[in-house]
């Protein structure tokens, strides 16, 4: 996995890297204008900070929000890693985050009255066990998934979790999640027509922009 976002307005020029989820203790190391966070008890990468960003990616400057990085762009941090004594351990991610996904079951939650576990098919017929709050949540529909390791458009990263006792990897988002144009201000899971993209299909924001015109 390899989560990459660019905010000069409020980080200056930071590349922030994310590798892994948090873990519950962080150490830094700082070489130049790297830093390099890691989880102490099994030194594994949680990411990296890159300092002067536009220095070693200069075609980024005019981002904002998350980066898209490309084969070569990887390589070049990469590179600068090595230069500055880390390892080149950053891996392209080519995995599609968000995807359409199809509400196989769905069941009451236990512990909440507006909670639904729900059985949902993704791609590569993986099925995720996804815990919802939508409203209008129901088996027999097709959905839009954000998958573990998925940043939404405001940022928050999904990350496998418990909500209630019961876990949860993934999140089926809403049109206003997704910040679809004209999408409901309300509640509620978006459901897309059966014939609008193959399940398990990497979801296609671009046609999503018609969708509530």
């Amino acid at each position: 996995m390899l989560i990459a976002s660019y905010n000069p307005k409020n980080t200056g020029d930071t590349l922030v890297v994310i590798l892994n989820q948090d873990a519950e203790n962080q150490e830094t190391e700082i070489h130049d204008d790297v830093v390099r966070i890691y989880d102490p008890k099994s030194h594994q990468a949680l990411g990296y900070n890159f300092l002067q960003a536009s220095r070693i990616l200069p075609e980024i400057a005019d981002q904002n929000g998350q980066v898209r990085l490309t084969a070569n762009q990887v390589e070049k941090l990469n590179q600068y890693l090595t230069a500055h004594d880390f390892p080149n351990e950053l891996e392209l991610d080519k995995e599609a985050r968000f995807v359409v996904g199809y509400v196989k079951a769905m069941t009451d939650h236990p512990r909440s009255d507006h909670l639904k576990i729900t059985q949902t098919e993704i791609d590569h017929n993986q099925e995720l066990q996804i815990v919802s709050g939508s409203p209008n949540m129901r088996a027999g529909i097709k959905v839009v998934v954000a998958k573990v390791g998925a940043m939404m458009p405001n940022g928050l990263i999904i990350w496998p979790g418990e909500l209630r006792g019961v876990q949860s990897d993934g999140m089926i988002c809403s049109g206003r999640e997704l910040k679809i144009p004209n999408a409901p201000q309300v509640p509620g899971a978006l459901i897309l027509p059966d014939d609008y993209q193959a399940v398990g299909e990497p979801f296609d924001f671009k046609k999503a922009q018609h969708l509530f015109s």
